[in-house]
C-alpha cells in the first residue's frame, strides 16, 4: 500500500516592525519582490528600503532570499547577505522593517520590542531580548506567578530578581530555593518547613521557604527537578496559598508570589510522566523564555562591556582580537560562561583565554545529513553532536576533573554531571 505523501508546510512572512507592522503575507510557491515600489509583490512603505530591495524564491524545498543590490542592504540575524537560504523562524531586516518567516498556521503574535536595553540585570539590544523585556515590563507589576524557561546560564535567576524588584512585593523578602541542589528527602521540608521531631534530625521547628517568603516572592529554581511525589503538595500551595509543615496538622495561609525557573522541557516531561500536567499548567499561566546567547550574537559586545563595567575596567581591557574571537564562539554555557571568560582574561591576562576551538562547528556532512529532517529534529541533532564534542574536549582539557570542568565551562556541577551521563562520558567527581 502506498503512503500518501505529506504536503509541504506553507509559510508566511510576518511583519515584526516598520510601517506595516502586524501584517502577514502568505508565501505560495513562486517568486516575490519586496520593496517600496508599487510594482513589488510585497510593498513595504519604509523610507530606508530600496524600490526593488529583495527577492524571495519560494519552492517546496525552502525559501531563497536574494538582495537586489539594495542601497542599505539586507540582513538576517544581524549579518548582511547577498543570497541566503532562509529557514522558518529566521528574521530578515530591510531598512527599519523586520520580517519573520513562520508556518502559515502559526499563531505567533507580534510583540513590540521594548525601547529599553535592560531589565534589571538582564541586558540586550537584540530584538529577541527587547521582546522579552516587553513581556517582563507587562507582567512584573501584576503580581501573578511566572514560569521562566531557558538554558542553563541564560540569566533565569537575574530575571526572577528583576520581576520581584519591579513587582508589588518588592519590599518583601526574595527567597531562593535551588531544587536541583537539595537532596530529594529534604525538599519537602525546605519548601514547607517542619515541626520538631517530624523526622530524624528535626530538633526544632523550622519555617520553610514559602513561610520565609511571606509578603514577598519565593523563587523555585530548576522546578523541573522536583520529585513526582512532592509535586501534589506544591500544586496545593500554588492553588490555595496554604502550606503545612512536615509533621504538622494545620495549614497556614500565606500571601506570596511564586516564580519558577527550569531548563527542562516541561511539556516533554509531562508526556513522559515525569511532571504532573496540572502542576505544569498552573505554573505556566504566564511564561517567559530567555533565548540562548548563540541565537542573539549581536548582544555579545554589550554583554562584554557590561561585565567590564561591573569589574570597574575600561572597554580597552580587552583587545580587538579577543573581542573578535568572543564574537565567533557559540557560548554553550550562555551568558554565565561569557562572564566567566571575560573575568578570567581581565584578571589573568589574555593568555588565560580558554581554547575557543573546543566547540567545533558542524561539518558540512553533518549539516547536509540534517537538512532532510524536520526543522526541530535537525536542530536537536546538531545540538546533541555539539554537546558531545564540547564535553569531550572540556573533560580532556581538565584531566577528567568534573569540578574544574564545571568552573571552566561556567555551568553547575550537577548539570554537567547530567550532560556527561546523557552522552555516556565519565569524569572524576571531586572538589579538587
Amino acid at each position: 500500500m502506498m503512503r500518501a505523501r505529506s504536503s509541504p508546510t506553507r509559510l508566511k512572512l510576518l511583519v515584526l516592525s516598520g510601517p506595516q507592522v502586524g501584517q502577514s503575507h502568505v508565501l505560495a510557491p513562486g517568486a516575490y519582490r519586496l520593496g517600496k515600489s508599487a510594482e513589488c509583490d510585497i510593498v513595504l512603505n519604509d523610507k530606508a528600503i530600496s524600490r526593488q530591495h529583495l527577492r524571495l524564491d519560494v519552492s517546496e524545498g525552502g525559501v531563497k532570499a536574494t538582495d537586489l543590490d539594495s542601497h542599505n542592504g539586507s540582513f538576517c540575524e544581524g549579518m548582511r547577505f547577498s543570497e541566503l537560504e532562509v529557514r522558518p523562524g529566521a528574521v530578515l531586516r530591510l531598512g527599519s522593517t523586520e520580517l519573520k518567516l513562520v508556518p502559515e498556521s502559526s499563531r505567533e503574535r507580534v510583540i513590540p520590542p521594548s525601547e529599553s536595553t535592560r531589565f534589571g540585570g538582564l541586558v540586550g539590544t537584540s530584538r529577541r531580548m527587547r521582546e522579552v523585556f516587553t513581556l517582563l515590563e507587562r507582567l512584573a507589576p501584576g503580581g501573578a506567578d511566572v514560569l521562566i524557561q531557558g538554558e542553563t546560564g541564560t540569566g533565569k535567576e537575574l530575571c526572577a530578581e528583576a520581576i520581584h524588584a519591579q513587582g508589588p512585593r518588592a519590599k518583601g523578602p526574595f527567597v531562593i530555593v535551588d531544587l536541583a541542589g537539595i537532596a530529594p528527602s529534604l525538599i519537602e521540608s525546605e519548601l514547607f518547613g517542619h515541626v520538631k521531631g517530624a523526622f530524624t534530625g528535626a530538633q526544632a521547628d523550622r519555617a520553610g521557604a514559602f513561610e520565609r517568603a511571606a509578603g514577598g516572592t519565593v523563587f523555585l529554581d530548576e522546578v523541573g527537578e522536583l520529585p513526582v511525589e512532592v509535586q501534589p503538595r506544591l500544586l496545593r500551595a500554588l492553588e490555595r496559598r496554604q502550606v503545612k509543615r512536615v509533621g504538622a496538622n494545620d495549614y497556614r495561609a500565606l500571601e506570596v508570589r511564586v516564580l519558577a525557573a527550569t531548563h527542562v522541557d516541561l511539556e516533554k516531561a509531562v508526556q513522559e510522566g515525569r511532571f504532573r500536567a496540572d502542576l505544569y499548567h498552573r505554573l505556566a499561566v504566564l511564561r517567559v523564555t530567555l533565548p540562548p546567547l548563540r541565537e542573539r550574537p549581536e548582544d555579545v559586545p554589550l554583554l562584554i562591556d557590561t561585565v567590564l563595567e561591573r569589574l570597574g575596567r575600561p572597554g580597552s581591557a580587552l583587545s580587538d582580537a579577543t573581542r573578535a574571537m568572543l564574537l565567533q564562539y557559540p557560548w554553550p554555557g550562555n551568558v554565565r560562561e561569557l562572564r566567566n571568560v571575560v573575568e578570567q582574561v581581565v584578571n589573568l591576562g589574555e593568555e588565560a583565554l580558554p581554547d575557543m576551538g573546543a566547540a567545533p562547528a558542524p561539518t558540512g556532512e553533518q549539516r547536509a545529513a540534517s537538512l532532510d529532517l524536520p526543522f526541530k529534529e535537525a536542530k536537536e541533532r546538531l545540538i546533541e553532536g555539539f554537546e558531545r564534542d564540547y564535553l569531550q574536549g572540556l573533560i580532556e582539557r581538565c584531566g577528567g576533573n568534573i569540578s574544574r570542568a564545571a568552573r571552566e565551562a561556567g555551568i553547575a556541577r550537577l548539570y554537567l554531571r547530567k550532560l556527561l551521563h546523557k552522552h555516556g562520558l565519565s569524569a572524576r567527581d571531586t572538589d579538587e
